[in-house]
């Protein structure tokens, strides 16, 4: 049976072939209910069932986009009823390394001792968090051989690999142009510290804003073109517009050899920041295959005051074209670039959720079809984890049917369902409680991981409600 979910998400699906259309809304609801095991007992182990699920996959007429396009068709629906749309990019591993036989297409992640692929997705959300699907999507293997960083400078930014920030950024700018009714704040991290992507932004429609998170000292030039000292010089001669206390969390890096400060180890603690913000042009750098200008930036400061000794200082200068004339306008750019370390939760949920690293395939074109699948799912798990944050008073029938949120109440209060349905909060943590989640008074809402858990649950407990529960039809009836 397919999930109404599904139906309604893969309503413009077109695969070529109408057989293809429903295998694929089959396998997504298959492995929406158990995300984290493998494909065969996803789709419930059976000879035919396995059998078709990997046909799909090894489909040379369909590729990752074909069956991706249909998510972003229902994502574009979802932005275009927002007044403000976070649009965040950013890039993550995918290590397919085995033991023996590496995947065949796979490229090297870091010289030969991992093997995989790389995925930049652009990914919208609410202002609150919520996401609502992949607008775009970049899959590439990276070649073997010695690396070309000596010759950096002299490539075209075309043949690199960070071309793909001006493409997400263009594209970010496309859907602005495309939904003028809606506000599109496109968000990244320092990676997208590149000239070109800032210098595109000058031919932006009115409703696009734009918060990169600055890497690099530029140097600055005054009204008439001529030096004017550099970025951090300018900032830290800025005035200071207020003062803020955070508490920040632990951290440890994920790379032993990461020698960055902004990734240094650090403990939980509370500290307070002295926010700047100035205006000023950032110097256009040279290239020897094009002219690009001098670009008028509003740029905010926030640096820690006095941290602990030995500790790494908090700082984030970010580069937007957003207001930033008063107090109010500042932690609103603050507050959308926060946004962007939600895309790092969708992350995990696709690694550790849906284990797409471990789903074996001999092939690179094999996994990638999968992964656009899994990426549906996670999407999913995410969104009906955070729609019950920014919604919590909704009916669960705005995600869940009768024949899912029914069974769950049931067994996790022990009582009948109630005629009115409860709220999108409650079933939602009791979904979580399926999966681990302690219910008992706190602040924090449940997470992606035991949501997911409980889901996994939730699919064998709604599979027997459907079968033996109270409005199941019994045979000779």
């Amino acid at each position: 049976m397919v999930s109404q979910w599904v139906i309604d998400e893969l309503e413009t699906v077109d695969l070529g072939d109408k057989r293809r259309n429903e295998r694929l809304a089959e396998v997504l609801s298959a492995m929406a209910g158990l995300p984290s095991k493998s494909i065969p007992a996803a789709v419930g182990a059976g000879h035919n069932e396995t059998t078709a699920a990997y046909r799909l996959f090894d489909n040379d007429a369909i590729c990752f986009e074909d069956i991706l396009a249909p998510h972003i068709d229902a994502c574009y629906k979802r932005l275009a009823e927002q007044e403000v749309v976070i649009l965040a990019h950013d890039t993550t591993e995918l290590d397919l390394t085995k033991p023996n036989t590496q995947v065949e297409g796979a490229g090297p992640l870091d010289g030969s001792s991992r093997y995989g692929e790389l995925l930049h997705p652009l990914m919208a959300f609410t202002p609150t968090g919520t996401p609502l699907g992949t607008v775009a999507a970049e899959l590439w293997t990276r070649e073997e051989g010695p690396s070309k960083a000596d010759d950096r400078k002299k490539v075209p930014i075309e043949e690199k690999e960070s071309l793909r920030w001006l493409e997400n950024h263009r594209e970010a700018q496309l859907i602005a142009s495309e939904h003028p009714e809606t506000q599109v704040v496109c968000v990244a991290d320092s990676e997208a510290d590149i000239f070109e992507v800032i210098e595109c932004n000058s031919d932006s429609p009115k409703n696009f804003w734009w918060i990169i998170r600055s890497c690099y000292d530029r140097s600055i030039v005054n009204q008439h073109g001529r030096p004017s000292g550099n970025l951090h010089e300018k900032l830290a001669a800025s005035k200071v517009r207020y003062t803020k206390a955070i508490t920040i969390r632990s951290h440890q890096p994920k790379l032993a050899c990461d020698k960055r400060a902004r990734n240094q180890p650090r403990e939980a603690r509370q500290c307070e920041l002295e926010v700047r913000a100035t205006t000023l042009t950032l110097k256009n750098p040279y290239r020897p295959d094009r002219h690009l200008r001098p670009t008028k930036v509003n740029a905010i400061w926030a640096h820690e005051i006095d941290p602990p000794e030995g500790d790494t200082p908090i700082s984030w200068l970010l580069l937007t074209n957003m207001p930033i004339s008063n107090k109010e306008e500042i932690e609103l750019v603050l507050s959308y670039y926060c946004i962007r370390w939600l895309i790092e939760v969708f992350f995990r949920t696709l690694k550790s959720g849906t284990r797409i690293e471990a789903k074996r395939f001999e092939k690179i074109e094999r996994f990638e079809r999968c992964l656009a699948v899994s990426m549906i799912l996670a999407w999913r798990t995410f969104y009906s984890v955070r729609i019950g944050r920014e919604c919590p008073d909704v009916s669960c029938e705005a995600v869940f049917v009768a024949d899912e949120w029914q069974p769950v109440y049931k067994i996790v209060t022990g009582e009948d369902p109630p005629k009115k349905p409860p709220t999108l909060k409650e079933i939602v943590r009791m979904i979580a409680r399926l999966g681990g989640y302690i219910d008992r008074p706190r602040h924090d809402e449940p997470g992606t991981d035991t949501v997911m858990r409980g889901m996994e649950r939730l699919y064998d407990i709604s599979s027997c409600w459907r079968s033996f529960g109270p409005n199941a039809t019994r045979s000779g009836e």
